[in-house]
């Protein structure tokens, strides 16, 4: 029997029982240019700045491509977390030129 991440059931007498995961799918990426990415200055404890692009629609997987791509432009540390990209620092003109230039619909957003 394989071992499948079945949390909750253990055996069902119901011959047309059929397991539902109960995690959603995640959403088709789309093309870049149906994305409307917003970009944010934030700012952490100890007075440190990051960069953080929201708005991303798509796997999981594409949105980790799209943050080491940045995080590689910028030069500098960063994680994909919250389904959002946070870079290290204030990279937001780098960051909405390269979008754009990949024609991704990206602007400054916030104060």
């Amino acid at each position: 029997m394989s071992k499948k991440n079945r949390s909750g059931v253990v055996y069902s007498t119901d011959p047309d029982f059929e397991y539902k995961n109960s995690e959603e799918d995640e959403p088709e990426t789309l093309a870049p240019q149906q994305q409307d990415l917003r970009i944010w200055l934030d700012r952490k404890g100890g007075g440190k700045v990051i960069t953080v692009v929201k708005g991303f629609i798509g796997k999981n997987a594409d949105l980790e491509v799209l943050g080491k791509q940045l995080k590689g432009l910028c030069g500098s540390g960063g994680t994909v977390k919250d389904e959002e990209v946070q870079l290290q620092g204030d990279h937001r003109e780098k960051v909405i030129a390269w979008l754009v230039s990949k024609n991704y619909k990206a602007k400054k957003a916030g104060g």
